[in-house]
């Protein structure tokens, strides 16, 4: 709900407040993300929406948009500790894109972390890797922070940008 938020909005809605809101978007039928899952259980979790749906994308001025077009955004993720460093992030990512595909989308953009140092606690990971989005073939489109490149896929294209 971070980035569905102004600052002062989340503040307010902090826990509660949030999950009922996130309730609210799924109820509506609204794309809010896609989960991984082991059997029957829930084992991971990818954002992903219409840019549009995340205001605060546009306030920021490292993750400010590059150009016009319409994009689909992958804004963070959760993996069960247990399946971390597996892989999770990547599949995550090429099933964001087939969704936002059929969903109607041309480009997926995700604003992952790209760490000077390594290893990088996972708690400041949650945005994902450069390296997951480059695995999953997202091409960096612009850098405005030295730690946070914006990356894209174009849906069809074979990756042209």
């Amino acid at each position: 709900m971070w980035w569905r938020f102004s600052r002062a909005e989340w503040k307010k809605n902090k826990g509660e407040g949030n999950r009922r809101a996130l309730n609210r978007i799924v109820e509506s039928n609204r794309p809010v993300g896609i989960l991984a899952f082991q059997g029957e259980k829930p084992i991971a979790w990818c954002a992903v929406a219409p840019r549009q749906d995340y205001p605060r994308l546009t306030g920021s001025r490292i993750l400010k948009p590059v150009d016009e077009q319409p994009v689909w955004s992958v804004t963070c993720f959760f993996v069960a500790r247990k399946f971390r460093r597996q892989g999770l992030t990547v599949e995550l990512l090429r099933a964001a894109v087939e969704y936002a595909r059929k969903q109607g989308a041309h480009i997926v953009e995700g604003y992952p972390v790209d760490p000077r140092q390594k290893p990088v606690a996972d708690a400041f990971v949650y945005h994902g890797l450069a390296s997951a989005f480059r695995k999953a073939g997202f091409r960096e489109v612009a850098r405005r922070s030295e730690t946070r490149p914006i990356m894209r896929y174009v849906i069809g294209k074979n990756q042209k940008q």
